[in-house]
């Protein structure tokens, strides 16, 4: 730190003032912003939510109904100011030739369109034409105003006053061209002007300017000649468009000539212009704020799972330490799913991987036990004097490879146990055939002096109250090994007994033996790999201690539950109670 530098935060305070404040919250957001800058799924967000909104924008651009309106308000408002100059101009603006009597029902024979000129009378040699020095200080005062063009043709098509030519005493009448554009338009110019000349319809003639030629070049104009106003809109090779509305000049119902009102160039277009200008910043301002929100959305999704997927790859490269997975479960969303599933399955790897470790340890141990008493004998014989020594030997010899392929056998079947179970279909499964079976199949098995085997299996008023999803061949070996084991450990006078009931929500199945029963601290421990407890029954090496593990491992595996316990009556007195047996519990939902 260099003396005499204060490094007190902005503001005077220990966590800074608003200044500091905005600078972090600028930070932060420029921080989230370069981190998610390139990233795949924040800029599918944007133009995915980009996407909506200029499609909502071009639609409002392209199907407004602004220019339609406008130019119809137009055309009504030309065609009213029309017929108020046409009849000023006809009132007072018209004058005749010669001097004729005037019959006045001459004037009400005549039809629109015709003049008195037409009609086979006395009166039909009048006249009357439009005086351009009366006309041009009407059109001065009554159209100049309005910006709009004036046009006066007589029954010839002559062009006879033109407002763009108006000139009064020691005054010019000049109308204001539109400012030309310029090479250093802004860019939303640019953008404005490509949309407009996008959505310029296509549909309209084109305009041309006849200057003073004969006006009937223009439609309207021949239909005002013929009595009827009339309008059209063209566009300009500059794509603005003009409005022009033609109404007749009539004089005691007789036409004189034609009224023709056009718009400026561009008047309408840059209305509409100024309109989509506003819709076009408009379209910025929510186009930078979704830009944002995207970002914001996107930093909501995106770093969890980057998070999530550096775990992952922590996980997949070594396992000297236990990395932790990301927990967002607090999120309640499906990112939160996604990182609980991830840790449950980070936690079920690590315990598979754990249960590996420690069967690989105990096959090794259980091997090794053999293997040290096999060479132990092997080495022995060739030392052996006596032949009753020799056969000793080799009976030893003999039993323990018959262990080593008992504890084999064991072992490959404990380890394909688990991919079986994941890579089969669970299937509906009817218990009471598959007891009465395993049944059946062990009465074969038992010696005639071996203990009973009975079967009870409780009645129910459903027929499907005995069925679960499962794997039929793994159950089977569930109940194959608990009797196997109950009639090894039961009396040869007693009775093993295999009952199965219908709980509310599950199937228990219960096998009981006749034999010494299970001291109390081994309830747990004999569902442990390669433990074994015969006391003195003199079969030592005749099982691998597997058969129960085994069992628990399945019953597990479809979701259920096994237990140990002993049957017992009520002690006589202060004594212990009585054991008569041991009971394994198995219970095993049905939903």
């Amino acid at each position: 730190m260099t003396a005499g530098v204060d490094e007190r935060p902005i503001g005077g305070t220990e966590t800074g003032g608003p200044a500091a404040k905005a600078v972090r919250a600028v930070g932060k957001l420029l921080h989230i912003v370069a981190l998610h800058a390139f990233s795949s799924l924040t800029r599918r967000i944007i133009v995915l939510n980009l996407a909506a909104l200029v499609v909502l924008v071009s639609g409002i651009l392209y199907l407004n109904q602004f220019r339609a309106g406008l130019t119809e308000a137009r055309v009504t408002s030309l065609l009213t100011q029309g017929e108020i100059i046409a009849q000023t101009i006809a009132a007072r603006a018209a004058g005749d030739i010669g001097s004729v009597p005037i019959d006045p029902q001459d004037f009400l024979d005549l039809e629109v369109g015709e003049s008195l000129s037409s009609l086979d009378r006395p009166s039909s040699g009048i006249e009357f034409i439009i005086n351009p020095e009366r006309v041009a200080p009407i059109i001065r005062a009554l159209a100049s105003p309005t910006g709009t063009r004036a046009r006066i043709y007589d029954r010839d098509g002559t062009l006879i006053v033109d407002t763009r030519h108006l000139y009064s005493r020691g005054q010019i009448l000049r109308y204001d061209l539109p400012v030309p554009k310029t090479e250093d338009a802004s860019f939303i110019e640019r953008v404005a002007g490509a949309i407009n000349t996008w959505m310029q319809r296509n549909d309209l003639p084109p305009y041309k300017e006849i200057g003073g030629g004969n006006g009937k070049a223009y439609p309207e104009v021949v239909s005002a000649l013929n009595g009827t106003a009339n309008s059209i809109v063209r566009i300009t090779e500059r794509g603005e468009q003009i409005v022009s509305v033609a109404v007749p000049i009539q004089r005691y119902r007789t036409v004189v000539g034609s009224l023709l009102l056009s718009t400026q160039g561009g008047d309408i277009d840059d209305i509409v212009h100024n309109e989509r200008m506003a819709i076009v910043r408009v379209f910025l301002v929510a186009a930078t704020v979704t830009i944002l929100l995207s970002i914001l959305l996107a930093s909501t999704i995106a770093m969890p799972l980057r998070r999530l997927a550096d775990a992952a790859d922590r996980v997949r490269r070594g396992f000297k330490s236990r990395p932790q997975i990301p927990d967002f479960s607090g999120r309640g969303d499906e990112i939160g799913h996604l990182s609980q599933a991830f840790r449950d399955m980070t936690n079920a790897l690590y315990r598979r991987i754990e249960s590996i470790e420690s069967f690989a340890a105990d096959v090794s141990h259980e091997l090794k036990n053999p293997l040290t008493s096999l060479r132990s004998a092997v080495e022995t014989l060739p030392l052996a004097k006596t032949e009753e020594s020799k056969a000793r030997l080799n009976a030893i010899i003999q039993h323990d490879v018959r262990r080593l392929d008992r504890l084999i056998s064991d072992i490959s079947n404990a380890s394909r146990l688990d991919a079986e179970l994941a890579r089969q279909d669970a299937a509906p499964v009817d218990l009471v055939k598959l007891l009465n079976a395993v049944v059946d199949m062990a009465r074969e098995m038992t010696l005639p002096e071996g203990p009973k085997i009975v079967l009870d299996i409780r009645r129910a008023t459903d027929p499907a109250a005995y069925f679960i999803l499962g794997h039929d061949g793994r159950l089977g070996q569930v109940f194959n090994n608990l009797i196997d084991n109950a009639r090894s450990f039961c009396r040869t006078d007693g009775t093993v007994r295999v009952t199965m009931r219908r709980a509310e929500d599950a199937i228990e199945v219960v096998i009981d033996d006749d034999g010494p029963g299970i001291r109390p601290d081994q309830f747990e421990r004999i569902f442990e790999r390669f433990y074994t407890d015969r006391g003195d029954q003199g079969d030592f090496g005749q099982n691998s201690g597997l058969g129960l593990s085994i069992t628990k491992q399945i019953v597990e595996a479809h979701r259920g539950t096994i237990r140990a316990e002993n049957r017992t009556k009520p002690p006589v007195g202060e004594a212990e109670p009585i054991v008569l047996g041991a009971r394994f519990t198995v219970r095993l939902p049905t939903e």
